[in-house]
């Protein structure tokens, strides 16, 4: 029976960056890294990759990763009513597979002295100063990084999330992009917040896809399917490429417990509920899950306050606006206030793809542009008590 300094169930992007930020740490550390599939595997995704995601990297090593993919510098978003923003985002955000950027994380957590090996954990039990994994592997602490349904989640008692804090959304690939180097997104009507994404390829395709922000407002398949027809015609993906899923957001109940299991990425709920990204958290609360490995028993407890120091004012606010913006004439104003103000523009990228917050300013804007002063002055109290703002 074999013992690891750490043990990273799921190689993806969280599992990765935890894997690579234990090894700079500490580089003489014993590492495994297991996941259920070889390498490269797809996985679905929007694709889409903040360009903060490429510093988090870069600080880990892994610098080859931002020359993959295709740089989309735009950003395009339409509201059911027509408002319209079309901006070059502060910085280029990159469109890149998770079939190549999963891939190259793997290939350099290997690289810094991670070792891979294909296996589904079945069972996680912590004893003593050790955590046993399906008696077979023992880690002195391991890292649940293993997505969505986690494993090391249910196997420490985490509650469900619930419903309202879960998103489901289809993927598939088509050989029309909406518009090259600009990742387009088509907010769509209803009672329950949803948009239609297009983020276009490298060889002149897209990844298109339809997300709900609650899973009692999902449908079926062939509903989502509908939805995304209407708001993106002419884009009918592949169907060989459609792939649904479900993404847990931040929204849902905080759980990481004291001791040597430790949860990053999905398998914490760090989907942003205002975008549906994934990506930055998964690679940040990796990062972070890395450093508190490191600490044996106090593991748990340190990666608890690392994770609230890090990202509690950031989730306050993308779960204010997130409510927020299922009402139709809030994501209006916000829309058309981001449409001419810089400052709105590039706080909310901020929000939607990295860790941003809202400034008090940029609030003041947007509420300018609601219907009716009372309104306004509702909202902007509303998002100042909720979110600490």
């Amino acid at each position: 029976m074999s013992t690891y300094d750490v043990v990273v169930v799921g190689a993806g992007p969280a599992g990765c960056a935890a894997a690579l930020n234990v090894l700079r740490l500490r580089p003489s550390a014993s590492v495994l890294l297991l996941d259920a599939a070889d390498f490269p595997r797809d996985k679905t995704c929007g694709d889409g990759v903040a360009a903060e995601v490429f510093d988090l990297l870069d600080e880990l090593g892994a610098t080859g990763v931002r020359a993959l993919g295709v740089a989309a510098p735009r950003l395009r978003l339409r509201t059911p009513q027509g408002r319209v923003v079309h901006r070059a985002a502060p910085r280029p955000n990159r469109v890149v597979t998770r079939l190549e950027l999963d891939a190259a994380l793997v290939d350099a957590a290997v690289a810094a002295g991670a070792q891979l090996r294909r296996h589904r954990v079945r069972a996680v039990v912590p004893y003593g100063d050790r955590v046993l994994l399906d008696d077979d592997v023992v880690a002195r602490v391991v890292i649940g990084a293993d997505g969505a349904h986690s494993v090391v989640r249910r196997a420490l008692g985490a509650p469900g999330v619930p419903p309202s804090s879960t998103a489901v959304a289809i993927r598939g690939y088509t050989p029309v992009a909406a518009e090259p180097g600009t990742l387009s997104i088509e907010y769509a009507g209803g009672a329950v917040p949803a948009y239609a994404w297009s983020f276009p390829i490298a060889g002149g395709g897209a990844n298109v896809g339809y997300g709900v922000f609650d899973e009692r407002g999902a449908g079926n398949r062939a509903s989502l399917l509908e939805r995304l027809a209407a708001l993106l015609p002419g884009q009918e993906p592949d169907p060989a490429t459609l792939r649904a899923h479900h993404l847990p957001l931040s929204t849902a109940p905080r759980f990481q417990p004291d001791g040597r299991v430790l949860l990053a990425g999905d398998a914490a709920a760090k989907v942003n509920p205002l975008t549906g990204e994934g990506i930055f958290d998964a690679v940040a609360s990796g990062i972070l899950a890395g450093r508190s490995a490191l600490r044996g028993d106090d593991a748990g407890a340190a990666h608890r306050a690392a994770m609230e120091r890090t990202f509690a004012r950031h989730h306050r606010h993308v779960g204010t606006l997130a409510r927020l913006a299922a009402r139709p004439a809030f994501l209006d104003a916000a829309i058309g206030a981001a449409a001419r103000s810089r400052r709105v523009f590039d706080c909310a990228v901020g929000l939607g793809l990295a860790r941003g917050t809202v400034s008090p300013a940029a609030l003041a804007v947007v509420a300018a542009h609601l219907p009716g002063a009372a309104l306004g002055g509702a909202v902007r109290r509303r998002a100042a008590a909720r979110s600490g703002v």
